[in-house]
């Protein structure tokens, strides 16, 4: 055990069960001051869950902790936030339709002396001093409800930093952020490090873990495993730490035939995207890259119905087709897994199997499907396909970890057998033994003759899956690459970053 005077945060024997289902056993964390200290481990390992219970979110069934020098208990976020503990949640807390000085300072606004009432000025002068420091070209007034994931994300981050926090929990900080938002990120978190503030960084982002992060704590099954210091380990070994054996192969690309033109694109043009042009084929993995903000999602939600364009044309087997809603759009073979499955895929407090009949309700009545024995056979197959971590497939979504509320959502999906499956962000948020699991999935549904399209903001994910490569610059295509340039690295991670800040080929 570390010396108690540098030591900001610790626990110990802390447990935790929900409705039977043991989610910590016994953990222990020590956290250092002015360390930046990674917590490792699959989706359902319990990590989330320990930093819930440090913020009041959940309570321990039993255990104790220290915070900075004394017994701590917290009652709730509010009351942690009090202490100088704050936590920036992978699922984004923000109010929409609030303004972006409002959120950073919610709960601690200025007021006038003796009164409920507001100082606004005050308070968009404060905000606009924090977005200059960090880089972020907002105005204060804005409406959060404006901003995409990546933009909210960083303000979450500004809220947290401006309270004043000594201990700040980042739980997949640059799940939605390119590399130049990811870049201003771990500058903040240096400068955060240099002034004495302690970070607990959850990330399945192993190349960040290795920049960003001093030490490394790696959970396994609600269970502590292993503290040590990064420059003593390397990645193959975490891993095994996190799943128990080696996994040899994140990328589990099949090569498998390519048929015929299954979906064309001409001169699309919409908001955030112009004259976009492209096919993708039966068996064919087409990826999608680019910075956030790009215009690649944009795109791909006018495809599937979610938004309108307002030029160029769209074919699905040689016709012409426009889908004006999502449930058109699945009528006709569409399937999506939308980057924000919050939002957009995911019925929260409804059960695991009635999450996965929904996209049925295009084929028929849902109540006649639901009561069948096949469909509740088929949701288990598919489920335990996705190894997902559940009681029962009649457990509610939001008890899932989010890399089994994921998995979740592609189940619904792939019921379907979908023509065309398009993926915003599949692995966002996911463990690395799940996404081995959903990267073989994606390999399958190509050999089963779907259209398949990656969108991903990972690098190595797009060059590791795909056939080939579409490169996005400020709503445009800058680029094409093909699998054999990327086998014969003749195109490298440097190049794709290239084509994506505008250069050309």
């Amino acid at each position: 055990m570390d010396n108690q005077n540098n030591v900001i945060f610790s626990c110990e024997g802390i447990s935790k069960t929900f409705g039977g289902v043991r989610a910590l056993k016994n953990v222990r964390l020590e956290i250092r001051k002015g360390e930046v200290h990674a917590l490792l481990g699959e989706n359902g390992a319990g990590k989330s869950t320990l930093m819930k219970i440090v913020i009041g979110l959940y309570s321990a069934d039993k255990g104790t902790m220290f915070f900075d020098g004394a017994p701590y208990v917290s009652a709730n976020p509010a009351k942690a936030a009090e202490k100088g503990i704050s936590m920036i949640h992978q699922e984004l807390n923000v109010e929409p339709k609030l303004t972006i000085a409002e959120n950073i300072f919610l709960h601690r606004e200025d007021r006038v002396k003796g009164t409920m009432f507001l100082k606004k000025r005050l308070t968009n002068q404060k905000a606009q001093e924090l977005l200059t420091r960090f880089g972020i070209p907002y105005s204060p007034k804005q409406e959060m409800g404006t901003l995409n994931i990546a933009q909210s994300q960083m303000i979450e981050i500004i809220r947290a930093v401006s309270s004043g926090a000594k201990m700040i929990i980042m739980d997949e900080p640059t799940s939605s952020l390119d590399s130049e938002e990811t870049r201003k990120l771990f500058q903040i978190i240096r400068d955060l490090r240099s002034q004495g503030v302690s970070i607990i960084y959850i990330s399945h982002r192993m190349e960040e873990i290795f920049e960003i992060c001093d030490r490394v704590s790696v959970f396994r099954d609600g269970e502590y495993i292993i503290t040590t210091d990064l420059d003593k380990t390397n990645k193959a070994e975490l891993i095994s730490h996190m799943v128990g054996h080696e996994v040899s192969n994140v990328f589990p690309k099949v090569d498998c035939p390519i048929g015929d033109v299954v979906l064309k694109v001409e001169g699309l043009t919409g908001k955030g995207f112009s004259d976009i042009s492209f096919e993708v084929r039966a068996g064919e993995i087409l990826g999608f890259s680019g910075l956030v903000g790009s215009g690649r999602s944009e795109t791909m939600k006018a495809i599937f119905g979610l938004d309108p364009y307002t030029s160029g044309k769209v074919f699905l087997d040689g016709k012409e087709i426009h889908n004006r809603s999502s449930k058109q759009a699945i009528a006709r073979g569409f399937a999506m897994v939308n980057e924000d499955r919050k939002e957009y895929g995911l019925c929260l407090f409804r059960p695991i199997r009635e999450n996965v009949a929904l996209p049925r309700l295009t084929r028929g009545p849902l109540l006649k499907w639901i009561r069948t024995r096949t469909e509740s056979q088929d949701i288990r197959q598919i489920t335990k396909k996705l190894s997902l971590k559940a009681s029962s497939i009649e457990a509610n979504v939001y008890s899932l970890s989010g890399g089994n509320q994921q998995k979740v959502v592609f189940s619904k999906w792939m019921l379907l057998n979908p023509k065309v499956l398009i993926l915003d962000e599949p692995t966002r948020g996911v463990d690395v033994g799940a996404k081995a699991e959903i990267h073989t999935l994606v390999s399958q549904a190509a050999m089963e003759g779907m259209a398949v399209i990656l969108v991903s903001s990972e690098l190595p994910e797009i060059m590791g899956m795909s056939d080939r490569i579409i490169v996005y610059h400020e709503g445009r295509i800058n680029g094409e690459v093909t699998r054999e340039e990327l086998l014969s690295e003749t195109v490298t991670q440097e190049n794709l970053l290239a084509l994506a800040f505008g250069e050309k080929r």
